[in-house]
């Protein structure tokens, strides 16, 4: 599968749990391509895991390293020792391959069994993987967050990377009567922020141009074969899901109302599952299945789908709680109709309530949905396809709330990174506590994961490792 990320500006703000990683804090923590290790970097070194079985497969105390990327479970590690200065080794001969040098702070790596993709705030960098020849540079507008995702697929070798266009402002453009003579208040803009390029890293060229928001784009994720391409809008309430190269909508998926920053998504190994997580701090899984087959099982990627509908969606990179803006996800106003019905015949986990009060919410709750869902759904009877695919976003098939074992932390919201392993019905969740949980799935009926058990990546003051070595 495709590289799980959760990388965050270097900084007091970076620091990803609370603790100490073997003497040091942790800066970075990433899943390799196909799920089977992870990799955590601290400043005082880096670990690497397995997953299935949980252990410790390599440690390195040498060294602070900001961030990591694996290749697959082969002994190449790729490692940033500081913020221009990019290092190859291998961990079996504990030998440098080779170092590069950028121009300006790399802000992420990624890398399949053909190339290597460095990302600058202003350039993604191609590299062969097989002699660290540079290829291409891709010029790009600023991209802070480091957004960009590359397949595994070796067959596929596919790049997205969000490509807004950047228009300066005309100098025959009549300023308004409220700016100043010399003022520079028009300053250029960013135009179509939502949108996202798709380029062939074998051919080396621009593939598609998908229109996935419209407003900036929050996160990325390619599925193995890089034929799926799942995106996310800073705000993070609707997920979109689009065949790669055609970037035909194939699914759209509501994960809440309020905005919460997206920090990780990726697919399972057959591409049936999405799994998002996110400042909410809990992880939804969508299954794509279009809705006339949500009642009998899962459907191939290359099934009828709906066609593709457009969105509107915005957040700062830390709000997680800031009222519904007048632009809101989703550009159809009827689409916030059913904002709070349930995808008909998902199932879900149902509850019972522990009052009279928790009760009689929960009937209204019901009630109201049902009249939501049956006024979408004769609407929809009215209207084209593209509209009722905008009133009817799925909504998650299984859900696992993370728990927050440090309460009272001030290390600001709980990240995570997430995987459905490969060889069982469960969800890997790594979280920024430094702990990966690990979750069973009813695959059949959905509702809420169940903990089955929790391994610890560090052995912080005060906490015992639980399934690593000593």
């Amino acid at each position: 599968m495709f590289i799980l990320r959760s990388f965050f500006r270097r900084g007091p703000d970076l620091i990803l749990g609370p603790g100490a990683v073997f003497g040091a804090v942790m800066n970075y923590i990433t899943f390799n391509q196909d799920f089977s290790q992870v990799g955590v970097a601290a400043r005082s070194g880096f670990r690497l895991y397995s997953t299935e079985p949980f252990s410790k497969r390599y440690q390195n105390n040498e060294g602070d390293v900001g961030m990591l990327e694996m290749l697959f479970s082969t002994t190449l590690v790729a490692l940033v020792l500081s913020p221009r200065f990019l290092r190859i080794m291998n961990t079996q001969r504990g030998t440098t391959i080779c170092d590069l040098t950028f121009p300006s702070k790399i802000n992420a790596m990624r890398m399949n069994r053909k190339r290597m993709v460095v990302v600058l705030e202003g350039a993604i960098y191609i590299y062969d993987i097989g002699n660290m020849k540079l290829l291409h540079q891709i010029d790009t507008p600023p991209n802070p967050h480091a957004l960009c995702a590359l397949s595994p697929s070796s067959e596929n070798n596919i790049l997205a990377y969000p490509c807004p266009l950047i228009v300066s402002p005309s100098s025959n453009t009549k300023k308004p009567s409220h700016v100043p003579p010399g003022s520079q208040a028009s300053h250029a803009a960013p135009q179509n922020a939502g949108h996202v390029r798709i380029f062939d890293a074998t051919t080396l060229e621009s593939v598609n141009t998908i229109e996935a928001h419209q407003s900036a784009i929050g996160c990325l994720a390619l599925n193995s074969d890089g034929t799926l391409l799942a995106t996310a809008s800073e705000k993070g309430t609707v997920i979109r899901v689009f065949a790669i190269p055609s970037g035909e909508n194939l699914f759209q998926f509501r994960r809440g109302t309020l905005p919460a920053h997206i920090y990780n998504m990726s697919f399972n190994a057959t591409s049936t599952l999405l799994c998002v997580s996110s400042a909410s701090e809990t992880v939804h899984i969508f299954k794509l299945v279009n809705t006339a087959q949500r009642g009998s099982g899962p459907a191939s990627p290359t099934s009828e789908r709906p066609p593709h509908s457009r969105s509107v969606s915005a957040s700062s990179f830390n709000d997680t709680s800031s009222p519904r803006s007048q632009n809101d996800d989703d550009d159809l106003a009827l689409s916030r109709a059913s904002s709070a019905s349930p995808a008909t015949g998902v199932p879900t986990l149902e509850r019972k309530p522990s009052t009279f009060a928790e009760g009689l919410a929960s009937r209204f709750r019901q009630v109201s949905q049902g009249m939501v869902s049956n006024v979408s759904s004769r609407m929809g009877s009215y209207l084209p396809t593209s509209i009722t695919t905008a009133l009817e976003p799925q909504r998650d098939f299984a859900h696992v709330k993370i728990p927050k074992t440090s309460p009272n932390n001030n290390t600001g919201p709980m990240r995570s990174i997430v995987a459905m392993s490969p060889n069982h019905p469960q969800l890997m969740v790594v979280t920024s506590e430094g702990l990966m949980g690990v979750y069973n799935i009813d695959l059949e009926r959905g509702g809420e994961g169940i903990l089955e058990r929790q391994e610890s990546v560090f052995e912080g003051p005060g906490r015992r490792g639980v399934g690593t070595e000593e």
